[in-house]
């Protein structure tokens, strides 16, 4: 194997998505603090070209963001049952993850487009939040719960819904919407 390759992950699928569906009740909160996030033109999808460099700088972001904040339910950091949100505090739960991975990687140059906040339930049924990055190697999952990116379809997760890769305030279902619950999901 060339070594420009050897740094790159397997090649994995794509989830498709097969309808429109709401927003989580999460994702409209967090616009209405930060407008900047959803109050944006549409854009034409732009799937990431993962190069071995820019992989290794998607693990880096991934893995400091797993070991920089610690995990936090709401309630403690909020003091609310459900608030999408950066975690300022250094604390947050699956979605403050998601999102600060999701600030990071755009500042890195990473098009918005290509990451996208997704909603999943978890092998024991609960529901969780997840960063989707979608690459021209398939689609990629950046979660709190492991430093290892692994594709989509690789995670023992069901996927509900995701960002559409146009506009983040237009979501796609993946699967069973009524399958999440209200810990990642909010209203279906």
């Amino acid at each position: 194997m060339p070594e420009a390759t050897a740094r790159l992950p397997q090649v994995s699928s794509f989830a498709l998505p097969h309808g429109s569906t709401k927003a989580p009740w999460g994702w409209a909160d967090f616009c209405t603090r930060h407008h900047d996030e959803c109050d944006v033109a549409a854009l034409k999808p732009e799937p990431v070209n993962l190069t071995p460099s820019l992989w290794s700088q998607i693990e880096m972001i991934n893995h400091s963001v797993n070991a920089s904040v610690r995990e936090a339910d709401d309630r403690e950091v909020f003091g609310v049952i459900e608030r999408w949100d950066y975690p300022s505090s250094g604390s947050g739960d699956c979605e403050d993850f998601a999102l600060l991975k999701r600030k990071e990687l755009i500042e890195a140059g990473i098009p918005r487009q290509a990451l996208l906040m997704t909603v999943v339930t978890d092998e024991n049924g609960a529901g969780h939040a997840v960063l989707t990055l979608r690459s021209n190697r398939g689609d990629f999952v950046l979660d709190n719960r492991t430093d290892k990116i692994l594709g989509w379809q690789s995670t023992n997760y069901v996927f509900v819904k995701m960002q559409s890769e146009q506009h983040p305030n237009e979501w796609q279902k993946i699967g069973d919407p009524s399958n999440a619950t209200l810990t990642a999901s909010g209203q279906n």
